[in-house]
């Protein structure tokens, strides 16, 4: 059962609050934005120099002085060391330790001094203190990286109200402004990260019907692609904000005349053509990308009124071009690809605080489910599922006396649970040495506004119950994400072959084992030639079980039933008659 997002956050005063504000924050890959929403409005924070984007670079410098933004740009297009930059592609990572000047630090870290500087903007344009905060992600953001994000705001001084998908947070921003209703996609290339959203919007509610995406893909790869053309880039210079600076350069005009030789060809150009051949793959990835989400959500690309593109990568005339071509429309052109997100945030910032009429639905990218026996996976809560959301399922012991169970969580679109990723485990204990099957353990799923889950566990005799709030290790990589949707497509069929298979061996497994445990209980009630018989399926059922021959194990595994079914019969006789024992007619 699904339940739909209430504006306000539970705990929260849906009243105006005077004495603080609450801020917009597109934390992006190669630049961020703040932005601060009043009853009327929403508008980016600019600095003294006109500026709203705020590079997300950061320098760390020997004497521990941080610089942030423009200067640490500046120093990064110097080629000087102790500069950060694109970090985002990293959140979620606790293992990576970044070399900074004499120091060594994370990637929460480096955001976390972006956030700083953002909120102090926004604090000096109020003119009172900011600490509270909507922060943009990726859609496909899992997990460990929404975690990651929220503990750099933790380090800014800043309580986030809401994480929102990034695309949604576009579709807030336009749906509002423009009044639009309808079926829209988000289109949403950053510096780092991809993401496409099918919105529906229709009288101030957004509902997202699918997403998909990838946290590996932007902006940055078809700058590598461009820098990797240059023998050197000269003194000073750092070719990867060199190559960026050609590649904006480049979406307005049609050559750059370069230094000789800047090339490894030692031609003394690079043309838009050149910079388009090298991009084209890439987006072509994106596109990739939206069929899938279209086909995910059963829904025809001509169906939608609208594209609004996201992301500073979409100013190049050849993903407008691309874009449009495989939607059959031209792409949105009234809405700032760099501001659209982060006014999107501000607006839900200010609906969280002051009050709202708008309903915001997001949903969770990637399925979740629980490991069972055999190593399949049951999914609890299926991709593309509106947050929050909490599902029940009911779950029982597999062997006789089991005395405990232990929870294994995982996240991804496979069948077994070794082709998914593994997000966290615990144990139940307590539960009541009952027969096999008997014990009843309901384990709930509970997805919050922010896409982070908490699973509990209760064994529903005796009420004993574990939960846990689910912040997976920061060391798994990023890019399994972009890949779990796309490897389960590819792998559809094989999949559900090898989980009926295990599901087949289990059921085998389990049947034997109860068979023969009860002949070890009561073999007395079976002749000579029966155990006989009975003993012989057994070890056919268990040779069957060792091969790959799925409907092999069912007619075998069906003739040992069919042989022992005598024997359960007699053994249900004599259960009865030992509980019927001494006790009078009337009494039963």
């Amino acid at each position: 059962m699904t339940h739909l997002l209430q504006i306000h956050e539970p705990g929260q005063t849906p009243l105006p609050h005077d004495d603080t504000a609450a801020i917009g924050i597109d934390l992006g890959t190669t630049h961020s934005v703040v932005a601060i929403a009043t009853n009327s409005d929403a508008e980016v924070v600019h600095n003294i120099h006109g500026h709203g984007l705020v590079p997300s670079v950061v320098y760390y410098a020997d004497d521990g002085k941080i610089e942030v933004g423009y200067s640490a740009k500046k120093r990064a297009d110097r080629g000087e060391k102790g500069v950060i930059s694109s970090v985002k592609r990293l959140m979620g990572n606790a293992a990576t330790r970044l070399k900074a000047a004499n120091r060594e630090v994370t990637p929460v870290e480096v955001s976390a001094e972006i956030l700083k500087t953002l909120k102090a903007s926004a604090e000096k344009a109020l003119g009172k203190e900011v600490t509270q905060a909507v922060i943009t992600v990726p859609a496909y953001f899992d997990d460990a990286a929404r975690t990651a994000t929220k503990d750099a705001a933790k380090l800014a001084g800043l309580e986030v109200l809401r994480l929102i998908n990034e695309p949604t947070a576009a579709a807030l921003a336009y749906g509002l402004d423009k009044g639009a209703q309808g079926l829209y996609a988000i289109y949403d290339l950053g510096g780092g990260t991809f993401d496409i959203s099918i919105l529906k919007l229709e009288q101030g509610v957004f509902q997202v019907l699918a997403t998909g995406g990838d946290t590996q893909l932007g902006g940055d790869d078809i700058d590598a692609a461009l820098a990797s053309l240059f023998r050197h880039p000269g003194e000073g210079r750092d070719p990867r904000f060199l190559a960026r600076k050609f590649k904006e350069e480049l979406s307005d005009i049609d050559i750059i005349c370069v230094d000789p030789g800047l090339r490894r060809d030692d031609t003394q150009s690079i043309t838009r053509a050149d910079l388009e051949a090298l991009a084209r793959p890439f987006i072509e990835r994106t596109l990739a990308i939206c069929d899938n989400a279209f086909a995910d959500a059963k829904l025809e690309k001509s169906a939608v009124q609208g594209i609004v593109l996201v992301g500073g990568s979409t100013r190049m005339p050849l993903v407008r071009e691309m874009v449009g071509n495989w939607f059959g429309k031209a792409p949105l052109s009234d809405v700032n690809p760099d501001e659209v997100v982060a006014i999107g945030a501000a607006i839900q910032a200010h609906g969280l605080t002051q009050g709202s009429d708008n309903l915001l639905l997001d949903v969770i990218p990637l399925s979740l489910g629980l490991e069972t026996m055999g190593g399949i996976t049951e999914k609890v809560l299926e991709r593309n599922t509106p947050i929050p959301v909490s599902v029940a399922q009911e779950f029982t012991t597999y062997q006789d006396g089991q005395n405990g169970m232990k929870i294994h969580v995982v996240q991804g679109e496979r069948e077994m649970v070794a082709h998914n990723r593994s997000l966290a485990r615990f144990e139940l204990a307590g539960i009541p040495p009952l027969p096999a099957g008997i014990a009843r353990v309901k384990v709930t799923f509970t997805v919050d506004a922010d896409g982070l889950l908490t699973v509990s566990a209760e064994e529903k005799t005796t009420g004993t119950r574990q939960n846990i709030h689910v912040k997976p290790s920061y060391g798994l990589e990023p890019e399994e994400i972009g890949q779990m949707l796309l490897d389960s497509m590819k792998n559809a069929q094989k999949d559900i072959s090898e989980r009926l298979l295990v599901e087949a061996r289990v059921e085998a497994g389990r049947a034997i084992f109860e068979i023969e445990s009860a002949t070890k209980s009561d073999g007395d009630l079976l002749s000579e030639a029966e155990r006989k018989q009975i003993d012989q399926q057994i070890k056919v059922v268990k040779n069957a079980v060792a091969g790959e021959d799925r409907d092999y194990i069912d007619v075998e595994l069906h003739e040992l039933s069919r042989l022992a079914q005598p024997f359960a019969e007699r053994r249900m006789d004599r259960a009865i008659g030992l509980a019927l024992k001494g006790v009078s007619v009337e009494q039963v």
